[in-house]
């Protein structure tokens, strides 16, 4: 394989010439790259360097896997403007172990090592902190863009935020990475994990940024602001979500997505082609063909779908349709469901309501649709 194709969509591969060098070692690299956990679900954004250590792997060489179970508790500031919160130590191990499994329809899991990086860290001493923290300088640390804008804005930046970038380095020294892949917000990360690696004896490790994967919103693809597609996320969802982004962004995700040259003809057949290719990466050829089914039948047509789950009604008096929009269709609050509501996007057998509150009886045996494709079918008991 060319090297142009380990580096497709590489935003910049640091410092120049050396992953050519580290190619002519003729022995296995290893390829880092790691998430922290801060969400259940690996977005198709983090699938954009997924398939680099997947390019990686397919040319003989190994995938490491960091599972940022330990940063994770102090949360990586990149981008940030405040501190992030702390998240509770067992969602963190739940969201963990699902990180493998979906990260999997993309890399190739006999190539990987999947390491937590609780291993290393949480047993540095105090003296080995010391140690590490002697690899840099603060005005090292304060050349960091977000540092550097919070500190000259006087906002307030934690002790645990500055180790960030330390801590992260110091998995490259755990694993020994030749390369280490990222978006272009971890740059200042990866560049760290050179000079801490020299500072341990080590050759630094290659740093590889790609681009970002933009969605329908016009934002990078976040798991933190919700505007995602999961690679593990049920077909419908997946193959839904794709046909809302722009026609102005396929070019960005035929490149960035299925590694493939702009679709040239009409924009729904290139969107229709992209989500297939979604769908079946994740759950296989007849999934995409169900999912497509379910697209055309539910939001192209207007039908509901064949199977619609059904729920029971609360026990009596009348029914408050954002709470029930909340509890079974899936709305993320019923402050959204009432906006849902006022903008006609609830239907009730077919006919937009407005009504915040229903009686029981209008319910009963009724369907209702929130948004184009979630459905659900009433029953008083």
């Amino acid at each position: 394989m060319a090297i142009a194709e380990l580096t497709r969509n590489a935003v910049a591969v640091l410092p120049e010439g050396a992953l050519e060098k580290k190619l002519k070692l003729g022995r296995r690299l290893r390829v880092k790259l790691g998430i922290d956990v801060t969400a259940p679900d690996v977005t198709l954004g983090n699938g954009v360097p997924l398939r680099r250590m997947r390019a990686f792997q397919d040319e003989g060489h190994i995938g490491v896997l960091i599972v940022g179970d330990y940063t994770t508790r102090i949360g990586d500031p990149s981008g940030r403007k405040t501190e992030r919160p702390m998240i509770d130590p067992e969602i963190i191990d739940a969201n963990a172990q699902r990180y493998f499994e979906a990260a999997s329809t993309i890399i190739d899991p006999e190539r990987t090592e999947v390491r937590f990086n609780s291993e290393w860290l949480g047993k540095l001493d105090f003296a080995e902190i010391l140690r590490l923290t002697r690899t840099t300088t603060v005005a090292r640390i304060l050349e960091r863009d977000d540092f550097h804008k919070r500190f000259g804005a006087n906002e307030p930046i934690s002790i645990s935020e500055l180790l960030y970038p330390m801590m992260q380095a110091y998995d490259s020294v755990a694993v020994e990475a030749d390369v280490e892949l990222g978006g272009t917000d971890q740059t200042y990360n990866l560049l760290m994990g050179r000079d801490v690696m020299e500072s341990y004896g080590l050759e630094p490790q290659v740093a590889l940024t790609v681009a970002y994967l933009d969605s329908w919103d016009g934002t990078g693809m976040s798991a933190s602001r919700g505007n995602y597609i999961g690679l593990k996320e049920p077909p419908e969802e997946q193959f839904g979500k794709t046909m809302r982004i722009p026609d102005s962004l396929l070019p960005q995700w035929y490149a960035l997505v299925m590694e493939a040259e702009p679709w040239a003809g009409d924009p729904m057949e290139a969107k229709l082609e992209l989500a297939r290719f979604i769908v079946t990466r994740s759950h296989g050829d007849e999934a995409a063909k169900a999912a497509e089914e379910h697209f055309t039948r539910v939001v192209r047509e207007r039908e509901a779908p064949d199977d619609v789950p059904e729920a029971v009604l609360p026990a009596d008096g009348e029914v408050h349709l954002p709470a029930l929009l909340v509890e079974h269709l899936g709305v993320a609050s019923t402050s959204e469901a009432r906006r849902l509501i006022s903008q006609g996007g609830v239907k009730l057998n077919g006919e937009a309501v407005s009504d915040l509150d229903l009686p029981r009886a209008a319910l009963d045996g009724a369907l209702v649709q929130a948004g184009k494709r979630r459905f659900m079918r009433f029953r008083a008991s």
